[in-house]
């Protein structure tokens, strides 16, 4: 009997072993390929002139959410949205990185309590370390410490205006030069502290946006419990960062919170992945034609994704419409690429194939400049009025 039970327990801690090797090896993958999938509706074609036109443009994107998963960026893959090379392939020059610390069980678009943690749940699986399993801050500098692993000779980090224009610089000799730009998605990993602005800061951060799926302790996110304003914590969180030289993000703010922070300051806004309610009619995602006018006249920026609840027409025509339409409502100088891409989106084609993009915006009628425009120069432009000196 002895004998049998030892080899009970032999085989159980192998299947044990063996579960535990299939999660940390296999299952981060499978949910990383289900979760970014990239389900094209048609055989997409691109035109010799739009191509010509693409390869000449310096493409930049406000938003995708590479750093959350566990595959290698430097390394292509044949799943997900994004990594280095297809960024290169795709025209990328400038792309902001954003950091995904906390999403909520359940997560919806219309109401979440900040309730269960299935970041945590997706870094045991992908083996981060146990410093991150119980603090948010610490998943956001883990996160950054895995995009600084990332510098080469043909990646770099801007973190000043100089490191950005260096960076341009090296571009016109170094046609593969990426540059990254690190961005926080909401800013729960403050965990209520103001000194984790300046930890945050010396990681690398310099776009913070404010909320994600839920109500935190700097205020009410779009999609949160209450969607109440900003808190006095939140108020002086956007003053600390403000005076640091940080951009402020307000994609999945509340109603109230993007109009207090209108209120609060002058610096020039961004919406770092959205869409425009006065075409795609979804609430629960895109903030009223009103604020982001109000943004734009403040010399904002607004980044349009591309899925289906920021768009509606996760086509590329649809995507290139928004653009237009972005254009059209709040001027062309304030309408950039805001992807969202890993960001748990399915979309209709990966970062490979921005030239779709270009081609639909030619064929819409959007002349040259504007395209190269909101394919890129307006984030360049922003960021070289707005990152630290």
């Amino acid at each position: 009997m002895k004998t049998m039970l030892k080899i009970i327990g032999i085989l159980v801690s192998i299947a044990l072993l063996a579960g535990g090797y299939f999660v940390f090896m296999h299952l981060p993958t499978k949910v990383d390929a289900k979760m970014n999938a990239v389900s094209p509706r048609a055989d997409y074609s691109i035109s010799n002139d739009a191509l010509q036109l693409h390869d000449q443009l310096r493409v930049a994107d406000l938003h995708a959410d590479t750093l959350l998963w566990k595959r290698d960026p430097a390394k292509r893959h044949t799943f997900g949205q994004t990594d280095l090379p297809r960024f290169r392939q795709g025209g990328v020059v400038v792309q902001v990185f954003s950091t995904v610390t906390f999403v909520p069980a359940g997560q919806n678009e219309q109401s979440n309590a900040a309730k269960g943690d299935l970041i945590r749940q997706l870094a045991m699986a992908q083996g981060w370390p146990p410093s991150t399993w119980f603090s948010i801050y610490e998943r956001a500098a883990h996160q950054a410490r895995g995009l600084k692993r990332l510098e080469s000779d043909n990646f770099i980090i801007a973190y000043t205006k100089t490191d950005l224009i260096e960076g341009l610089k090296a571009r016109e000799v170094q046609d593969d030069m990426l540059i990254g730009i690190l961005a926080t998605e909401g800013a729960h990993p403050l965990e209520g502290k103001l000194n984790n602005i300046d930890r945050l800061y010396d990681h690398g951060f310099r776009l913070i946006g404010l909320q994600h799926f839920f109500d935190n302790k700097l205020g009410g996110s779009l999609h949160g419990a209450e969607k109440g304003g900003l808190t006095p914590f939140g108020k002086q969180a956007v003053e600390r960062m403000v005076g640091k030289g940080m951009m402020i993000d307000v994609a999945h703010s509340s109603i109230k919170v993007v109009e207090d922070v209108l209120k609060l300051t002058d610096a020039p806004l961004i919406v770092s992945h959205t869409g425009i309610l006065s075409l795609c009619d979804h609430p629960a995602r895109n903030i009223p034609d009103r604020l982001m006018q109000q943004i734009a006249d403040g010399g904002g920026l607004i980044g349009i994704g591309y899925w289906e609840m920021a768009v509606c027409d996760t086509s590329p025509d649809g995507i290139a419409d928004m653009l237009i339409h972005g254009a059209n409502q709040f001027g062309v100088d304030h309408i950039a690429l805001g992807s969202d891409f890993d960001g748990s989106i399915k979309a209709e084609f990966d970062t490979s194939q921005l030239a779709l993009l270009t081609n639909a915006l030619m064929r819409k009628g959007m002349n040259e400049a504007d395209i190269a425009k909101v394919m890129g120069e307006n984030l360049i432009a922003y960021l070289s009025r707005n990152l630290p000196d």
